[in-house]
């Protein structure tokens, strides 16, 4: 009995002198940012710069065929809540559909929104088919879920046999053989 009082009290020495570490408390900053104990959102801001030998490249691929492909001299991404938005300036961005058409954009900027789903070319587009077909506009959005573009803002449209359209707007498949234009 005295040898079974001895251990537990022994027990109760050691016990004592190996503590609990103590209980993780957010950091003041946390506690201002998220009130209730809600971990604050992280925005990520990336940034790079290519080089003329070798620029930025991004391509996007679906069922091992790449749905466009996009070189330009710089960029910024940024991710507010889950969505990654990327802006890159002097751009060129070639598109390819399911039927193998192409055609190649440049742009000074380009815009690439995973939240929406589109890469869209600003401040004076100008493209070309495989065909010879030549586009120019304001402003040019892809739409990858449906494979379409829709362009505003002085649309001129050729083709290589001399035929000109021009409209404030246009919506087309990536062939430029189906366009409706306004």
């Amino acid at each position: 009995m005295r040898a079974a009082a001895l251990a537990a009290g022994g027990l109760l020495v050691l016990a004592a002198c190996n503590p609990q570490p103590p209980k993780a408390s957010p950091s003041p900053a946390l506690r201002s940012a998220a009130p209730h104990g809600t971990p604050t959102p992280l925005a990520l801001t990336v940034t790079g710069q290519g080089t003329a030998s070798q620029p930025v490249r991004v391509f996007q691929q679906v069922h091992n065929r790449v749905d466009y492909d996009l070189i330009a001299s710089s960029y910024e991404g940024k991710s507010p809540q889950g969505s990654w938005r990327s802006v890159f300036q002097n751009a060129r961005v070639r598109f390819r559909d399911q039927r193998g058409s192409t055609i190649t954009a440049t742009a000074p900027q380009a815009v690439v929104d995973e939240a929406t789903n589109t890469v869209t070319l600003l401040n004076g587009v100008h493209a070309r088919t495989a065909s010879g077909m030549t586009l120019q506009c304001d402003k040019l959005v892809y739409d990858r879920g449906r494979g379409m573009f829709h362009g505003e803002g002085n649309v001129i449209i050729r083709d290589p046999k001399g035929f000109r359209a021009t409209g404030s707007r246009f919506d087309s498949d990536i062939s430029l053989t189906h366009i409706r234009m306004q």
